[in-house]
């Protein structure tokens, strides 16, 4: 005889009251909000620990013009936080406003150092006027420093407006071969306010090489260069005799020569 057994239903439970599966949830999220309070009143304590404050600062780099002990007594006071709360690019310019420096990289060493690259400027003129104290580094950049403090005697004095320093130097980089081939060297270089370019030689001579772009100055120069002995020699004179030279002319220029008395200036075409 065949038995036959039903199957059981199975009984799904009844739903929890609203009520019950909020505050469920809400237990959970007190729990959660909990733990992440906890954790970072562990952390804040953690990194507050005395061994994470800054005990040292090691400088490398160029620091030719500076002495360490001296950036470290200027920089210092300065400095706020531990290795985890330190502002590094705060640190970077507070290092910047050091006299002579002109880049800093500041990085951590863990556990409580900081690691400080120093550039220095590298000075290649004296800039603007001597009771400015302002000099101009390789890259053309205008800064501030004592020139007792410089070591060479002979770096060119440039002027012109502070944004184009670049310029100058530029145009003093080109422009002061040309003239050493005659013997002569460029003392002093100024781009005057309305944009023209005067030359001091070394020998106390003025040129005047007028407006315009950095290569129409440096052909004017050249043409110059080279006819400045022939001109010379036919008045019997040596190069070192160039008391002042124009070349603003368009085609040629004039020059004065000293110990030439009938002859003031000579137009000299090309």
């Amino acid at each position: 005889m065949t038995r036959h057994v039903r199957p059981r239903r199975e009984v799904k439970p009844e739903p929890l009251p609203l009520d019950i599966r909020m505050m469920q949830q809400f237990s959970r999220l007190l729990m959660a909000l909990l733990s992440v309070i906890v954790l970072c009143a562990a952390v804040w304590w953690l990194i507050r620990l005395p061994v994470f404050a800054i005990a040292g600062i090691t400088l490398v780099g160029q620091v030719e013009h500076n002495n360490e002990v001296t950036i470290r007594a200027n920089v210092t006071p300065q400095l706020r936080g531990d290795f985890f709360t330190f502002d590094l690019q705060k640190t970077q310019k507070i290092f910047e406003t050091v006299p002579w420096v002109r880049r800093a990289v500041v990085e951590r060493e863990f556990p409580n150092r900081l690691r400080v690259q120093l550039e220095e400027h590298q000075p290649v003129a004296y800039w603007g006027e001597e009771s400015q104290g302002r000099l101009l580094n390789k890259q053309g950049e205008v800064f501030d420093a004592n020139w007792g403090e410089i070591d060479e005697e002979h770096l060119p004095k440039l002027s012109g407006p502070d944004n184009q320093s670049t310029q100058v130097l530029d145009v003093y980089s080109m422009i002061e071969p040309e003239f050493k081939r005659m013997g002569l060297s460029v003392q002093a270089l100024e781009l005057t306010a309305r944009g023209s370019w005067r030359a001091k030689l070394v020998n106390a001579s003025v040129v005047e090489m007028g407006r315009g772009s950095p290569e129409e100055i440096l052909n004017r120069v050249k043409m110059f260069t080279l006819t400045l002995a022939q001109v010379s020699a036919r008045y019997e004179k040596k190069v070192s005799a160039l008391e002042s030279a124009d070349l603003r002319h368009d085609h040629g220029y004039a020059l004065r020569m000293r110990g030439l008395s009938t002859v003031d200036l000579q137009t000299i075409k090309r």
